[in-house]
């Protein structure tokens, strides 16, 4: 064993919940929440549908102690099956945070696994909750680092988040320090290595590949449990990678995730602000617009070019992004699925919308996502906006009231405001020493 699977295997174990610095305790709340809301928006939609649908049909379980109810839907399956679907639609609604150094998404199994889990576990506190949050992120994060930095191919983020996933079943299960290496290097041979560039080419309800990262990393731990063995996970173990891991305990990753103002690829969020900053700064309607150009990093130019006929399409579309906020304001769940891929409006706005690479903001990505716009009105005048960082991240953070807000816009549809309210207050108050998951798990597993 290396110093870097030892410093992840303490942490893994001994993390306590008073460990945590209060701003890390604090963002995991809010990462908690964030993803539970888009978990919540994402259920009508088709992809969540027939991931649920999946999983009865292929991922039921007999053996005891193992079953789990899916989140929102009340049907039990494997805890494999339920992490793997509410993972798969929150995926497909492209709304949940991300980390922007691993160029992926951490709190998309992390919440789907830890509400599977608890449903095979006695209960535990909400401050346990978010120590147990905290690994995955912590644990996700640093693996995904050290694929990337090793590798020359760029893999979707169920690669690497599946270590995660198998730590914190580990945790949660009680598993030993053996078991937890055997669970890593499983999850680590077995993580879908999918190319994230194919699925910008050609948008797919397969999106970040994190609803398989899901279903790898409890497996794998659960094959640990067993006692089948697999070889040591390379993005810790590897001497290349023990620089990744020097840093866990003291920096947090979890206090840099950023929140996604739209349910669209992160890439196209930068011109998208842009646009919104310009428009609000010189209160301008669309149809004073003319012309946009935009001018992006390499690979948010590389999103999907056309008007989308599908939902997927949309989310990986800048074009159609910054045309939807043009004619709203705001991205909804409604302008990315049903009528609102078929809006006249929406078109007429892409047909004036440019893109170019700029090899200033090219330079800065994956540390910063950022663009900008010079829009050119009606009557001929142009108007830059200047570079712009995405809203959300640590350049431009949201404060706990707006990520409040985003929840309650997501959840509301499908719950209602009463439980929509109940849940967010329920998470909000996991810091406090009485609060218990449970709390929680009366109002997530049932249908709405």
């Amino acid at each position: 064993m290396t110093a870097a699977f030892d410093r992840a295997a303490d942490f893994t174990f001994d993390l306590a919940p008073g460990d945590l610095p209060q701003s890390t305790r604090a963002a995991a709340a809010l990462m908690f929440l964030d993803t539970l809301g888009i978990t919540i928006g994402a259920g009508p939609m088709e992809a969540g549908r027939i991931a649920r649908e999946t999983a009865v049909a292929l991922y039921g379980c007999g053996a005891e102690g193992l079953a789990a109810r899916m989140m929102f839907d009340g049907r039990r399956v494997s805890v494999a099956g339920a992490a793997y679907a509410a993972a798969t639609a929150t995926d497909n609604l492209d709304g949940h945070d991300g980390y922007c150094p691993t160029k992926g998404h951490i709190g998309v199994v992390v919440i789907p696994a830890i509400a599977a889990l608890a449903e095979t576990v006695p209960d535990f506190s909400g401050p346990e909750a978010l120590a147990i949050t905290t690994l995955g992120y912590e644990l996700a994060g640093r693996a995904a680092l050290s694929l990337h930095a090793s590798v020359s191919d760029y893999h979707t983020s169920g690669a690497w988040n599946a270590l995660g996933v198998a730590a914190i079943a580990a945790r949660m299960r009680g598993l030993s320090r053996d078991q937890l290496r055997q669970a890593l290097g499983i999850a680590e041979y077995h993580g879908p290595r999918s190319q994230m560039m194919r699925e910008i080419a050609n948008p797919s309800m397969l999106h970040d590949g994190s609803g398989w990262g899901a279903m790898v990393g409890m497996s794998a731990a659960i094959l640990a449990e067993k006692g089948f063995t697999g070889a040591p996970a390379i993005t810790i173990e590897d001497d290349q990678a023990a620089d990744h891991w020097e840093d866990l305990g003291s920096f947090w990753q979890m206090e840099h995730q950023y929140v996604k103002p739209y349910p669209i690829c992160r890439w196209a969020h930068a011109p998208i602000d842009a646009l919104r900053q310009v428009m609000l700064d010189n209160n301008l309607t669309q149809d004073q617009i003319a012309k946009i150009h935009i001018n992006t990093f390499h690979e948010s130019a590389r999103l999907f070019p056309g008007l989308p006929s599908t939902t997927s399409q949309a989310q990986y579309s800048l074009g159609f992004a910054v045309a939807v906020q043009a004619a709203y304001g705001r991205i909804g769940v409604e302008h990315i699925s049903g009528d609102g891929l078929d809006d006249p409006l929406v078109a007429a706005i892409h047909k004036r919308i440019s893109v170019s690479e700029a090899a200033r903001h090219s330079v800065r990505f994956p540390v910063c996502r950022v663009a900008d716009v010079v829009v050119t009105l009606t009557n001929g005048q142009n108007i830059a906006s200047g570079d712009i960082h995405a809203r959300g991240g640590p350049e431009a953070p949201f404060s706990q009231n707006d990520v409040v807000r985003k929840f309650m816009e997501f959840a509301t549809p499908s719950l209602g405001e009463a439980r929509a309210g109940a849940i967010c207050d329920t998470v909000l108050g996991f810091s406090k020493a009485d609060s218990k998951f449970s709390d929680l798990g009366r109002l997530i597993y049932s249908a709405p």
